[in-house]
């Protein structure tokens, strides 16, 4: 029998059925889409491979209850707020897949080469049998998605009568007559719908027939289209349950519904924001960024999410923390440039250049105008006093405010040299060894400066004037 030769994921060459009757020989079997995912899952099961790559904070929650759906060939909805991963989490499902697949050559639609289910696949089987020439689907392109929105119409994902073919002279009732939309053009594969609640009820009566009944009702014309596609949902919570915008058979026919949530612990929050924020060309510059600086940006958007000025309905997105970490970067970067230093480290002063990122990422509740600065300024001294709690035993330090009992003042800010800050440290008593704690390298010290001195501050041992981009502290 002919075959067509392609590479596998080794990059070897591996040889292929290029026809129904050749596929037929080799003993190939094909199977429902469900239980090939179902069928993969178990063996990464049994290899303790990693079911979701890239996806953090969810191995002992919302994973082990998407692997029972799929176990139990359910149908998926994740409700979530942004930010959670959700999408992330979909497209993870292609791994699941197997990675070819045989497909009728020719049909408009994939199509399982021993059970085409539209006119075009059953003519091309009746007309050429085992002849039939059949191709190989990769598993990335067995999967679609799309954005719900008020005007997505059953044509988008259903069909539409075709009237090129209605003008060759087939008749409306004929199904050689529609052209497909998005859900049977990946057939035998997984189709996502982001932001459920935003169909309107007549458009996920269409959605309803295809779960349940395996049809669709295109203009009046029922067409019987079993397909072999794996639905799932993602939706906001309080779209979800509040606006009574999903049908009840709708909600009634989806099999599992999980519920994801935000990293629960800052070590989570900050391998996220390692892994997903862009790492740019710093043109010959070290970057040194402590480990508080991560928690510190990690534990404002932990403070942001506690708080009650802040639109919790909508959620504090993990991006804000990656937009932050970017944007805290970047402001260590421009002054390297700007000072003609050679270490880029980020550090205290350099937070109120993360408020466009972070006020670009949450929605405050109603209020008078200019507040947002007040509840922006309460976050980051709550994220600072936690970090800083975790780090230093304020007792410990408690000497080094003596220093400034007989009128020492010091200045910092965000332009000062790190020659200034070895200067702070020559003047400040007991302050060389609380810095040293906290350094690994020797160009994070202004960084390890700030930290203590602002910790002293928000215990109330020092006192602190701020002007512009400068503070001094003083007894």
């Amino acid at each position: 029998m002919p075959t067509e030769t392609e590479p596998d994921t080794l990059g070897r060459m591996k040889d292929r059925a290029s026809t129904v009757g050749a596929l037929r020989v080799s003993g190939y079997e094909t199977l429902p889409v469900k239980i090939e995912i179902r069928r993969n899952l178990i063996k990464k099961l049994r290899a303790s491979d990693p079911l979701f790559p890239g996806v953090i904070g969810y191995d002992d929650s919302v994973l082990p209850q998407i692997t029972n759906a799929l176990l139990g060939g359910q149908d998926l909805i994740i409700l979530g707020e942004r930010g959670q991963a959700k999408s992330r989490l979909v497209r993870s499902l292609v791994t699941l897949l197997d990675e070819f697949v045989p497909v009728l050559e020719g049909a408009e639609i994939p199509e399982n080469p021993y059970d085409p289910i539209t006119e075009t696949g059953k003519r091309i089987v009746a007309e050429e049998g085992n002849d039939a020439a059949i191709t190989w689907l990769h598993r990335d392109e067995r999967f679609g998605e799309k954005l719900a929105t008020p005007d997505i119409t059953i044509a988008d994902l259903i069909g539409e009568i075709d009237p090129i073919k209605v003008a060759e002279g087939r008749y409306l009732a004929d199904a050689m007559t529609i052209h497909f939309g998005l859900i049977p053009r990946v057939n035998r594969g997984i189709f996502a719908i982001n932001e459920l609640p935003d169909l309107t009820e007549r458009i996920q009566v269409g959605m309803l027939n295809v779960l349940e009944e395996r049809d669709v009702q295109i203009r009046g014309f029922r067409v019987r289209l079993p397909l072999d596609v794996f639905l799932v949902a993602t939706a906001n919570p309080e779209d979800y349950t509040n606006r009574g915008r999903i049908i009840t058979p709708l909600k009634d026919r989806y099999g599992a519904q999980v519920r994801t949530h935000y990293p629960q612990e800052i070590e989570q929050e900050i391998s996220i924001m390692e892994q997903e924020y862009t790492e740019l060309d710093l043109d010959g510059h070290k970057l040194y960024v402590p480990a508080y600086m991560k928690e510190i940006i990690a534990e404002v958007t932990h403070q942001a999410r506690l708080s009650p000025d802040i639109n919790q309905r909508s959620g504090v997105s993990v991006r804000a923390s990656v937009a932050n970490y970017e944007a805290l970067l970047a402001n260590a970067f421009r002054r390297a440039l700007r000072l003609g230093e050679k270490n880029v480290v980020p550090r205290l002063s350099d937070l109120p250049f993360i408020v466009p990122s972070l006020h670009g990422k949450v929605e405050f509740e109603a209020m008078e105008e200019g507040q947002e600065d007040k509840i922006t300024e309460r976050i980051f001294v709550a994220a600072v006093k936690k970090v800083f709690d975790r780090y230093i035993d304020v007792d410990a330090v408690e000497t080094i405010a003596l220093a400034f009992n007989e009128g020492l003042t010091v200045e910092i800010g965000e332009a000062a040299t790190a020659a200034d800050y070895t200067a702070i440290v020559k003047r400040v008593a007991g302050l060389r060894e609380a810095v040293k704690d906290l350094t690994t390298v020797r160009a994070e010290m202004p960084a390890a400066v700030e930290f203590v001195l602002e910790g002293l501050h928000l215990h109330e041992l020092l006192n602190k004037y701020t002007v512009g981009h400068t503070a001094s502290f003083s007894g």
